[in-house]
C-alpha cells in the first residue's frame, strides 16, 4: 500500500485491537508491554555500555625462523606464527604484510609462502644499504622469538587464474631479484591448477638472485637468466616463445611481472598495442608523477614553505626537511603517509582514502596533490 496516499487511520498510542476482534486490545501484547517497562529499567544499570577502542588492524606474530637465501647473504626470509598457535588469517598470491618495525618505520613485503599454510607467514628482505633504512632495521635487529606488530594480510596484485576469472589460456610470470616473492605463490597455484605457465628468473648475478634452489622444483617451466651472463634480457625473452608464423608473442597470455620500474616500463610500452595479452605487475618503487604543476607546501607547525617540483612527489620534497616523516609503500595504497590539509585544494590520486576521509582533509603526501599552489599541511 502506498502510505503517502493511503495513511494509518489507526492511533499507535496504545496497543492494537486482538486480531479476530475478541479484544479491545490484544492481550499478548499488553503483557509484553508491561514486563518491557519493569524489565528495560531493571536490566539496563546490570548491562551498561562501554566505549569500545576503534581496531586499528595491528595483531602481533612471533618470529620463528630465519633464513639466508642468497648466495651474497644479502636476503633472509622471517617465518612468522601466532603467538598462541592459532590459525592466521587467509591470503592469496599477490598478497604483502605491513611490517610495523620497532623504530615506528612501516615497510611493506610480500607473502612468499604457502596459502595452503594458515599456520605460518614468510617474507623475504633485502638488504639495501642505501635505502630508507628498513630492510638494515630488519636484518640488524629482527631475531628469532621476537614478537613483531603487523598489518594485513592485503593484496594489490592479486592473480586471475584462467577459466576463472581470466580469459587467458597461458600465464607467463617474470621476476626480477627480490621481485620473486609475490611471485612464488603464484607458480604454486598455477602448478596446483595445471595451467600452461611459464617463468623467467632475471637478475644482476646468480649470487644475489634468491630461492633458486625452491624454484628449480619447477624444472624446465623456469628460465633462469643473469645479466651477468647474458646481458640485459629483451622484451622477446621477458615475454617467451614467439608465434613462428607471425614472429610475435601469441595472444591470449597472462603475464605477471615483479621488478625494477624500468623493466615494467618497457613491458608497458611493448605491449601497449597487445589488447589480448594481460599485463599484471607490482613495482617496489614509486610510480613516476604524471601531469603534475609545482606548488608549495607550508608546514603549519614551523611556518616553513617546501617547493614541490612538478615531478616531485609531496613526500619526497617534505623528506628534505622533515627526514623522519613517515612512508611505506609510496604507492598511494597503505595510508602510512597519510596527513591533514588545513587549506588548500588536493588533487586526490590515492586508493584508499573514502569520501568522508577526503572531506575532512586527509592527505597522501606518496601520490596526492595540490590542484591549486599551494597547500598547507599539519606537520
Amino acid at each position: 500500500m502506498n502510505q503517502r496516499l493511503h495513511p494509518h487511520s489507526t492511533e499507535m498510542t496504545s496497543p492494537p485491537p486482538h486480531l479476530y476482534g475478541r479484544w479491545r486490545h490484544d492481550p499478548m501484547l499488553l503483557m509484553g508491554t508491561a514486563i518491557a517497562k519493569v524489565w528495560w529499567p531493571f536490566w539496563r544499570p546490570m548491562a551498561p555500555l562501554h566505549p569500545t577502542t576503534a581496531d586499528d588492524g595491528v595483531t602481533a606474530v612471533r618470529l620463528v625462523d630465519r633464513q639466508v637465501v642468497a648466495a651474497d647473504e644479502n636476503v633472509v626470509t622471517l617465518t612468522f606464527e601466532a603467538p598462541d598457535g592459532t590459525l592466521l588469517t587467509r591470503w592469496h598470491p599477490g598478497a604483502h604484510l605491513d611490517i610495523l618495525l620497532p623504530s615506528g618505520r612501516m615497510r611493506e613485503y610480500s607473502l612468499c609462502g604457502d596459502p595452503a599454510d594458515r599456520r605460518q607467514y614468510r617474507i623475504a628482505v633485502r638488504r639495501i644499504p642505501d635505502g630508507g633504512g628498513g630492510s638494515i632495521e630488519v636484518h640488524d635487529t629482527l631475531r628469532v622469538g621476537d614478537l613483531v606488530r603487523i598489518r594485513g594480510p592485503r593484496n594489490a596484485f592479486p592473480i586471475a587464474v584462467p577459466g576463472h576469472g581470466s580469459s587467458a589460456r597461458s600465464v607467463r610470470f617474470i621476476a626480477a631479484g627480490i621481485g620473486i616473492t609475490p611471485i612464488l605463490p603464484m607458480m604454486a597455484v598455477a602448478e596446483r591448477f595445471g595451467l600452461d605457465w611459464s617463468m623467467i628468473y632475471t637478475g644482476r648475478s646468480r649470487t644475489s638472485i634468491p630461492f633458486l634452489d625452491e624454484v628449480a622444483r619447477f624444472g624446465d617451466k623456469v628460465t633462469i637468466r643473469t645479466d651477468d651472463e647474458s646481458g640485459l634480457p629483451s622484451m622477446t625473452e621477458l615475454l617467451g616463445p614467439t608465434d613462428p608464423q607471425t614472429g610475435s608473442t601469441p595472444g591470449d597470455l597472462a603475464v605477471y611481472c615483479c621488478g625494477p620500474v624500468p623493466m615494467l616500463d618497457r613491458l608497458r610500452t611493448h605491449l601497449a598495442d597487445r589488447p589480448d595479452i594481460e599485463l599484471h605487475y607490482e613495482r617496489f618503487s614509486p610510480p613516476p608523477v604524471e601531469d603534475g604543476r609545482p606548488f608549495t607546501i607550508t608546514l603549519a607547525s614551523t611556518g616553513q614553505q617546501i617547493p614541490v617540483a612538478a615531478d616531485e612527489t609531496a613526500l619526497s620534497a617534505i623528506r628534505k626537511t622533515v627526514p623522519s616523516a613517515p612512508y611505506s609503500c609510496q604507492q598511494g595504497f597503505c595510508g602510512t603517509c597519510k596527513v591533514r590539509t588545513l587549506s588548500g585544494a588536493v588533487d586526490h590520486r590515492d586508493n584508499i582514502l573514502t569520501e568522508p576521509e577526503r572531506a575532512d582533509g586527509q592527505f597522501l603526501t606518496c601520490v596526492s596533490r595540490a590542484s591549486g599552489d599551494h597547500i598547507t599541511l599539519d606537520l
